[in-house]
């Protein structure tokens, strides 16, 4: 199986576009875990198990491991995801890109360290910069095209002989680099009409949206401007508005409540008329 046939499959078994990121802040985790010997892990093991029924793919993003000094708690959540959620792809937010042998090296740590189903990278250093990605594929690889950030307008969007850069990258991106048909884009939220342009180019490729939730994305421009015609495309992700939703002992409850909810927001948008 490859990344993109578990994303369809997915989409389909569970009904949902929704993509759960796994970011852990101690310092937000609740009381209960004060004193365990493993809070990285053990929180984001039980935000998986209550959110996994309602997710199309976990993204687990490796600054907040690494700032922890928690690599061993990823590869071990992400063994754990495999083994007891087969089927959901687990993407390695990493933003990786470099040059020749290290680009090599990053695709050694993301695809067979972590065994991440896919990774996200940075297209701008060039295709040499992903080949080392691309060319794995039964993974998926998830480039930045238009990011959800306020700052994505500074040069994502600057002129380039008459089109924005990032149309630029979607269209290189869909015509020349997705040669094993395993690439996808990072389209944010915040840009609902950028996304529908990158939908126009790209055709039906994956886009992994992040910005909904605490950054304000807008669920139901999403799905108007994302979804492709059978209503799928999408990865929509939300990370804090999903694993912090509650502080108490039931805080892994809470999580699935706001996964279920979200997830609903969106099927209530793709079964919309006006879509």
């Amino acid at each position: 199986m490859s990344f993109i046939t578990d994303l369809q499959a997915v989409w389909s078994r569970h009904d949902s576009l929704l993509c759960v990121g796994l970011d852990p802040e101690p310092s937000r985790f609740p009381a209960v875990l004060a004193d365990h010997p493993d809070p990285v892990f053990a929180f984001c093991k039980a935000i998986v198990d209550a959110t996994a029924a309602h997710a199309c793919a976990f993204k687990p993003q490796i600054a907040h491991f690494a700032a922890l000094a928690a690599e061993d708690a990823l590869e071990r959540l992400i063994a754990y995801i495999h083994e007891a959620h087969p089927g959901i792809p687990v993407i390695l937010d990493a933003k990786r890109g470099d040059i020749g042998s290290t680009a090599a090296r990053y695709a050694v740590e993301a695809f067979d360290r972590y065994q991440a189903d896919a990774v996200t990278l940075n297209p701008y250093l060039g295709r040499d910069s992903a080949e080392p990605f691309l060319e794995r594929a039964d993974k998926g690889v998830i480039l930045l095209c238009h990011t959800s950030n306020p700052g994505a307008a500074d040069l994502q969007d600057l002129d380039v002989g008459g089109r924005p850069l990032y149309q630029h990258v979607a269209k290189i991106i869909a015509e020349s680099w997705n040669g094993h048909g395993n690439c996808a884009l990072v389209t944010g939220a915040t840009w609902p009409g950028q996304l529908g342009e990158v939908r126009t180019l790209v055709g039906d490729m994956p886009l992994l949206v992040p910005g909904i939730g605490a950054q304000g994305g807008d669920v139901a421009e999403v799905i108007r401007h994302g979804a492709t015609a059978d209503g799928t495309g999408l990865m929509i992700s939300s990370s804090r508005a999903i694993i912090y939703a509650g502080q108490g002992e039931d805080y892994a409850l809470a999580a699935g409540r706001a996964a279920s909810d979200l997830k609903d927001q969106i099927n209530a948008q793709r079964n919309s008329p006006a879509r």
